[in-house]
């Protein structure tokens, strides 16, 4: 991993909702990155002023080219210009990827359960594009918490992988259920989370991302459940939101 700074061309930016893009950054000189690292860009105004930001890698490959997906934040700095304004063949200054703590490696045995709170499924799904492309027969399961239907990343990619015995996906709509769904728009509890996830005896390992709130609130209800804190791993952004 890198701790200097680089310059990224950026070659797809694609929509993934209303207020969220999927950039592809090509990198000269990578090396690829572990499921779950992010990256940090740094934008530098006329007047000198810089902002820096970090971003979840939604890839894992060994190559150059890295996707990350921004959400756009309301009155944000740096966010509204990814997701706005950027165009191909931009270039940014980023470091990374980095990161060695939240990450899944292709040669971990044990089955994983994932639990994302919106935009937290980011590096989630880096690990799950690795765990597909590698020959590793873990159990993978996400639980992903939505405000609606329309607020879900990569949905076409999770409905194609689902069909794929190497993966389950359970959705959780707190506001917005989308049509046919068995049942109303719910916040998450205890209860309906543990009934979604890998039972603590199979003992897996668990890497939960989302608002501060969601993270916390959803690890607690795991280790009061049974589950090894020493298993459970998390990453946390933005504000102190409640459960989605």
């Amino acid at each position: 991993m890198s701790t200097l700074w680089r310059v990224a061309e950026v070659v797809s930016g694609v929509p993934e909702t209303e207020s969220s893009r999927t950039i592809g950054l090509r990198v000269d000189g990578l090396n690829g990155n572990l499921p779950g690292q992010h990256i940090d860009i740094r934008l530098t105004a006329d007047d000198g002023y810089t902002a820096v930001r970090s971003y979840s890698v939604a890839t894992a490959g060994m190559d150059e080219i890295l996707e990350i997906t921004v959400d756009e934040l309301a009155n944000g700095e740096v966010s509204p210009y990814l997701v706005r304004d950027l165009m191909v063949g931009d270039q940014l200054e980023i470091r990374g990827p980095v990161g060695g703590w939240f990450v899944w490696r292709p040669t971990d045995p044990n089955p994983v359960q994932l639990i994302a709170g919106g935009s937290g499924v980011v590096p989630l799904m880096s690990m799950i594009r690795a765990h597909e492309a590698s020959e590793n027969p873990s159990q993978f399961r996400l639980l992903y918490s939505l405000k609606s239907p329309e607020a879900g990343f990569y949905r076409e990619e999770l409905t194609l992988r689902q069909e794929s015995p190497k993966l389950t996906v359970d959705y959780f709509y707190t506001r917005k259920v989308p049509e046919g769904w068995p049942s109303a728009p719910k916040r998450l509890t205890a209860e309906t989370l543990l009934a979604n996830v890998l039972p603590a005896d199979v003992s897996p390992d668990t890497f939960i991302c989302g608002q501060t709130m969601f993270v916390e609130t959803v690890t607690e209800w795991m280790v009061q459940a049974g589950y090894p804190t020493a298993s459970i791993k998390t990453e946390r952004f933005g504000g102190t939101g409640g459960i989605r």
